[in-house]
């Protein structure tokens, strides 16, 4: 945290509050779209910032450039009694927002009001803060859709599962946020990087396709 220049650290911090915020509200409303009233129950159907935001993960996002919000609780029966997509689909919410405030961000680079040259040099706040937005929302979309619970890509990648893998899947599961830990935190210490090698690559593919 402390190595971040003053740019990085305020886009960090303002990208935390907007794409954590509108990451956990798309869970919550999507989940209130099919008939649950769990998430308003608990006060996530809001835009409030306080109401989402996790002080491990907030801490995360600003020194790592990745972290969590508070998960939406919700009600996975009367989800089911809607439709059998639907968990999938409230899963799927939250990475989808990440994806439209990426794409919403590129616009000016797009439109050419904008250039990633200037973003890359160091030349204006905006250029830097848009450019740095993107890529932490598209991170944060890939990291949440990797197939390990508690991350969302666990109930989506449940749905298209075949039923007779629904019992592995249930061992695993509750071994997710270990794996998760050794792979963020471990591995790393013996040079096996993972989610660099999983994400980097999409990451870069996708940005080029936004803002050039």
């Amino acid at each position: 945290m402390f190595d971040l220049d003053p740019i990085s650290l305020i886009s960090r911090v303002i990208t935390l509050v907007v794409a954590l915020t509108l990451h956990e509200y798309a869970h919550a409303r999507t989940a209130q779209a099919f008939g649950d009233p769990t998430p308003e129950m608990y006060g996530r159907v809001t835009l409030n910032p306080l109401a989402h935001l996790d002080p491990l993960g907030s801490l995360m996002m600003i020194v790592a450039g990745f972290g969590w919000a508070k998960p939406v609780p919700i009600n996975p029966y009367i989800l089911n009694r809607r439709s059998t997509a639907a968990p999938m689909l409230v899963a799927l919410a939250g990475p989808f927002s990440n994806f439209l405030l990426a794409l919403v961000a590129a616009i000016p680079f797009r439109a050419g009001f904008l250039s990633v040259g200037e973003a890359i040099g160091g030349i204006g706040f905006l250029p830097q803060f848009l450019l740095n937005f993107i890529v932490i929302n598209l991170l944060l979309m890939l990291f949440n859709l990797i197939p390990l619970a508690p991350l969302d890509g666990d109930k989506i990648i449940e749905f298209f599962l075949p039923p007779s893998w629904a019992q592995a899947l249930e061992r695993i599961r509750p071994m997710g946020p270990m794996l998760l830990m050794v792979i963020l935190f471990v591995l790393p210490w013996v040079g096996i990087d993972v989610f660099s090698a999983l994400l980097y690559p999409p990451i870069g593919n996708l940005l080029r396709a936004l803002v050039y």
